[in-house]
């Protein structure tokens, strides 16, 4: 059937595609837009685009048959986190947070220890932590670790050293693999009010059934039976796949992840905190809902991707206290993913060269490429959130990376494609120059003797009786052109509008610089010019470097040290 060939979140997503691209377009959806979202958010379909066009014209015909008026009241029940955009309230920043109370908030950092820290995570941490901050609240840092087979305890290092690193300080840290047994106590509670049921169909079956709207034998089932198996489950009497927890939901509710959905699975698989202790694992919304009330969470902050509705019922449910969700879009950026889903199979493949390549939109990734904290703070608070899907450019992010490092960085000449430069006539000098134009961050003695290395395309560029400047230095008017280029000492006093070039000494460091891009091109095709790299020679002081420094060197960009005489370029 369609419904089982292309997938129930597929299927929920070409229907949102369609309902929020009518909403844009006067109330006319295009399939080829739907197709595009679609396909950007699920790339392993493809391989069966055909398939979703299909589907994806079925849903626009849906649309466009309805009023103007349904589509908005649709898109506010179905989709509330993309009606509209947050309001600035006309200033840099984030506005008032709902019903927060100084003193009395408490906000979470929920990441699932499933892949490396990403920007996405990056910035909405430090949302939450300003309006911690902001609101004299409370943070906890809280790993949703429910799903043994995917996660390992390097991950969870991954999001402990890169808060660690952008400075937010959380209050509390706990696993909700800590809590399996409270998290029981809410399934058997659901169970004995009869809200939730014990489901052995097969998986294909209960996709057909769902997109039928129609419910299972089981969902009839006594409270008691359920009861029967849930004792079984926990004592581990069942085997993968033979059995799911079901919430008791609406099967005709226009939103698919409503209708029936799971509570609990089994994971016979080993988990690298609790071991082969517990087999029956919740699903995330069922665990969340639960934590949120023993953490005490008032406040939650997070991307739209996750259901709201459902924990909302769950919530209500099982007498939880009303807490406020914001949600706002994932923090998405052009020509890479942030998802883990679609990152990890780059390190799998050796597409990169691992989490931290970077290219890689990881805290590690951007850390090792020179991008330091305080410009994803700026970013953040720049941009702010919103709750229409939006993609950001990496400029905006490396633009604010480069006025932050520019009054922290020292100066230091490296010339890329280096082509040997003999200056006639030249004095012998010994040049102190300043590390920083306006800054004081030391200086430095180059003993120059009239023999350079300048870059090749400067050179090459010039015509005969050119005059130019080596930077700091003095003038040279060339005399021999390309490719033997010599040329003669013109004096020390500056030249209006003479080109500055760049230069080192045969006294030099033979240094590689990388240069990362973005990983894919328009359309989501592999990108295989991503990363460059630029040999040349940087002048000896770069040699005094310790791994991790960041300088700049002058016409090229902030570089960032990454093992001896190899820099990546930071922006």
């Amino acid at each position: 059937m369609v419904a089982e060939s292309l997938g129930e979140d597929a299927l929920a997503a070409v229907e949102k595609a369609a309902l929020l691209n009518a909403a844009r377009h006067g109330g006319k959806a295009e399939v080829g837009a739907i197709v595009g979202r679609v396909l950007a958010e699920f790339p392993e379909l493809r391989a069966r685009a055909g398939l979703v066009s299909k589907e994806a014209a079925a849903a626009a015909k849906r649309v466009n048959a309805l009023e103007a008026g349904e589509q908005e009241r649709l898109i506010s029940e179905r989709y509330p986190d993309a009606a509209a955009p947050v309001e600035k309230k006309g200033r840099v920043g984030l506005p008032e947070l709902p019903n927060a109370v100084k003193g009395e908030t408490a906000f979470r950092l929920p990441p699932e220890p499933s892949g490396y820290m990403t920007v996405g995570h990056a910035m909405a941490f430090t949302i939450n932590y300003l309006y911690k901050e902001q609101y004299d609240g409370e943070l906890w840092l809280r790993f949703e670790d429910t799903n043994p087979r995917k996660v390992l305890p390097q991950y969870y290092d991954s999001f402990r050293r890169g808060i660690g690193w952008l400075s937010i300080r959380y209050d509390h840290e706990k696993n909700v693999s800590d809590d399996m047994e409270v998290i029981y106590e809410a399934g058997r509670e659901l169970l004995e009010k009869g809200r939730a049921y014990a489901c052995s169909c097969d998986e294909a079956k209960v996709k057909a059934l769902r997109f039928e709207g129609t419910p299972c034998e089981h969902r009839g089932s006594s409270v008691e039976a359920n009861l029967r198996v849930w004792d079984e489950l926990l004592a581990k009497k069942h085997k993968d796949g033979t059995y799911v927890v079901r919430f008791k939901g609406d099967m005709k509710s226009p939103n698919y992840s409503l209708r029936d959905t799971n509570l609990f699975r089994i994971i016979s698989h080993p988990h690298p905190l609790t071991g082969e202790r517990y087999s029956l694992w919740p699903t995330y919304d069922l665990a969340n809902a639960v934590e949120d009330e023993i953490c005490g969470i008032t406040h939650v902050l997070r991307s739209s991707e996750f259901r709201n509705e459902l924990q909302s019922q769950l919530r209500e449910a099982l007498r939880f206290r009303r807490i406020e969700v914001i949600q706002f879009s994932r923090f998405n950026f052009k020509g890479t993913p942030v998802s883990k889903r679609l990152l990890r199979p780059l390190v799998e493949n050796r597409v990169v060269s691992g989490w931290d390549d970077p290219r890689m939109p990881t805290v590690d990734g951007l850390r090792r490429r020179g991008i330091i904290p305080l410009a994803i703070r700026e970013f953040t608070l720049q941009v702010g959130y919103t709750k229409t899907e939006h993609e950001y450019d990496w400029s905006i992010l490396l633009s604010v990376n480069r006025k932050l490092l520019d009054p922290l960085s020292k100066r230091m000449f490296f010339v890329p494609e280096p082509a040997r430069l003999e200056v006639e006539g030249a004095p012998t000098k010994k040049a102190t120059l300043a590390f920083h134009p306006q800054k004081d961050l030391g200086s430095r003695t180059i003993d120059t003797e009239g023999e350079f290395f300048v870059p090749s395309a400067d050179l090459a560029a010039m015509k005969r009786g050119t005059m130019f400047r080596l930077m700091d230095l003095y003038n040279v008017r060339l005399t021999a052109e390309w490719p033997s280029p010599r040329g003669e000492y013109a004096g020390d006093g500056l030249v209006p509008d003479s080109k500055k070039v760049q230069w080192v000494t045969r006294s030099h460091v033979d240094t590689v610089v990388t240069v990362p891009g973005e990983l894919f091109s328009e359309g989501g095709v592999y990108n295989k010019e991503s990363l460059k790299e630029v040999a040349g020679y940087a002048e000896e002081a770069a040699s005094w470097l310790s791994q991790g420094d960041i300088v700049q060197f002058p016409r090229f960009g902030f570089c960032r040290l990454d093992a001896p005489a190899r820099f990546i370029l930071a922006c």
